[in-house]
């Protein structure tokens, strides 16, 4: 099994998610955008899953791999491949359905440590 990320910047790898999928099975491959490397064939990948980074889904003018992504997602969709996005990411997906992206107008930025409750008596 091949999972493919597509990565937009340095900073945004995988984190905690290389650990799940090496656990699940899957062999890993990357595409670094920010790098100019190309967009491989979907035959063999299995899973795509899309990082986050600080640029805006709309940046395609700055960022001219964008339109190229968003077409590879769409058709990784329509191919049937299970697709994760994660922040930016999950704005790509969006965008490559058709959706039309906007600014919030509170900025969210990384992870943060999730702490379990109790669950209540009924």
């Amino acid at each position: 099994m091949r999972a493919h990320y597509l990565q937009h910047v340095p900073f945004e790898g995988l984190g905690s998610i290389e650990t799940w999928l090496h656990t699940a099975g899957y062999d890993i491959s990357s595409t670094k955008l920010y790098a100019a490397e190309s967009l491989p064939a979907l035959d063999g990948i299995e899973m795509l899953i899309i990082m986050g980074g600080p640029m805006s889904v709309n940046d395609e003018e700055q960022y001219p791999w964008l339109g190229n992504e968003k077409t590879f997602i769409q058709q990784a969709i329509d191919s049937g491949i299970p697709v994760l996005g994660i922040c930016l990411g999950a704005q790509l997906i969006a965008s490559a359905m058709g959706a039309k992206i906007f600014a919030n107008p509170v900025k969210e930025i990384g992870w943060f440590p999730i702490t379990s409750v109790p669950a209540p008596i009924i």
